[in-house]
């Protein structure tokens, strides 16, 4: 039996008793890792809390609401004068000199409700620009993570099936040598070939059980890795057993051809906001240097026996400050804030340069992965072929047990790179989209060709 077959059986043998369940196709995939990736998930904390700033600037233009509560108990003349004259309970017998020198002591309750109202205060209204600007670029950030997320997922996805897909080809690598063993075995007890062709073939069948063991393994660490990256340790999932065909990773590639618009990726959208922060947070600074107007407005209870009860006081008034000068404080602030200015348009000088870099890596590398992808077709077909001739030979005893060994090796390592060079336009694919700024996760859309048996 030859290996093309025998991949074709192992493979259903190994997916029938899945057959029952759900497999973990990649868009659930794609979907789980959005919401309990823990990288998203920590970019989106981090994102909310950028977002918060925003609110924190407020605090300079909205106005701010206090109440006041307090008791007091003094025997200083100003301070129980003052008390008593807040109390409304002032006599013609308080003016005594003798009262006023040594006065008994005055208890009293104070409540109030205090209003103070920015009104002029620029800094404050150029930093809750920069603050919103900044929490922009927190949000682009973490839309950028979870894009590279789904590439991460994409590529650890198909990484897993690529392990799987090892394992049905080292289990009919070894299903065929152990059919060889039989062969020469039986060859060899009717005297065409001697018994150094079935120990040859033994051999050759222990290393292919080394490799099955070592391809189960990594199928194993696969599953575990992907497990981790869905934010699911622990989880065992059912995958497919085979790649999608050649026919559909090509048309998947040639499906990330389109237009690329750089300005469209949210790690560029990221850093354009975070420059144009930077910039707000520098004319923030310059603003220090400008007058604060602000009001006030207060609302007092004072009584002797308990709060918020006495007679009632309202103040309200304006203030106007200026500080041209705080101990070089705003000097400081100013250069620090000029500094960034210039670094955030550093920033996205070179995330600009990057993606245009990304952009033609991402070409390069499709172009390579088609080209690999037809080699290692053509490659597979031909050692296939090649084994079948070798093994007709073989059996009319016109070539070697080490010949026809080798021609299965050379088959199963065809096999093998068929596989990764579809694995590897996968990953092309799902790269080249990212760096056109395109979801990732299109490829799930075009790789629906999972299908059991040899392409």
């Amino acid at each position: 039996m030859h290996i093309q077959a025998i991949v074709t059986v192992a493979a259903l043998a190994l997916a029938t008793p899945l057959a029952a369940q759900q497999p973990l196709t990649l868009q659930q995939a794609l979907e789980r890792a959005q919401s309990a990736n823990f990288g998203n998930r920590m970019a989106a904390a981090q994102a909310r809390a950028q977002g918060s700033s925003e609110l924190a600037a407020l605090r300079g233009i909205l106005p701010t609401v206090r109440i006041e509560a307090g008791y007091a108990r003094t025997t200083d003349p100003i301070g129980a004068f003052g008390t008593a004259l807040r109390q409304r309970r002032i006599s013609q017998q308080d003016f005594d000199p003798q009262r006023l020198n040594f006065p008994d002591a005055v208890d009293n309750y104070t409540g109030g409700v205090v209003a103070e109202v920015p009104l002029l205060n620029v800094d404050a209204h150029v930093g809750r620009r920069a603050a919103a600007r900044a929490a922009d670029a927190a949000d682009a950030g973490a839309q950028w993570t979870s894009t590279q997320t789904r590439v991460d997922v994409i590529r650890a996805y198909f990484g897993a099936v690529l392990a799987a897909e090892k394992v049905v080809t080292m289990q009919a690598a070894l299903d065929a040598a152990r059919a060889h063993v039989r062969q020469a075995e039986l060859m060899a007890k009717a005297g065409l070939v001697t018994r150094s062709d079935a120990l040859l073939a033994d051999v050759k069948t222990g290393e292919i059980e080394t490799r099955l063991l070592e391809a189960q393994g990594e199928l194993k660490l696969a599953q575990q890795g992907l497990a981790i990256l869905l934010g699911e340790p622990g989880t065992a999932y059912e995958l497919p057993q085979l790649l999608p065909s050649a026919e559909s990773v090509r048309a998947t590639l040639a499906g990330v051809t389109a237009e690329v618009d750089i300005e469209a990726r949210s790690d560029i959208t990221a850093a354009r906001s975070g420059a144009r922060a930077a910039e707000l947070d520098a004319t923030r600074a310059t603003t220090l240097y400008l007058p604060r107007l602000n009001g006030l407005a207060r609302y007092d209870w004072n009584s002797a026996t308990s709060l918020y009860s006495g007679e009632k006081n309202w103040s309200v008034g304006v203030m106007a400050s200026w500080t041209p000068f705080a101990g070089a404080s705003e000097i400081a602030e100013r250069r620090a804030a000029g500094a960034r200015a210039v670094a955030g348009n550093a920033a996205l000088a070179a995330a600009r340069a990057q993606a245009d870099y990304e952009v033609s890596k991402a070409s390069v590398e499709r172009e390579i992965a088609l080209s690999r992808l037809d080699i290692a077709e053509r490659g597979l077909r031909q050692s296939t072929e090649a084994h079948r001739i070798i093994t007709r030979k073989y059996e009319g005893g016109l070539a070697s047990v080490v010949e026809l060994l080798d021609g299965a090796a050379v088959e199963t390592g065809a096999r093998l790179n068929f596989s990764h060079a579809r694995y590897t336009g996968i990953v092309a694919a799902a790269e080249a989209l990212k760096a056109a700024g395109r979801d990732p996760g299109d490829v799930a859309g075009q790789l629906t060709s999972t299908t059991v048996g040899v392409r």
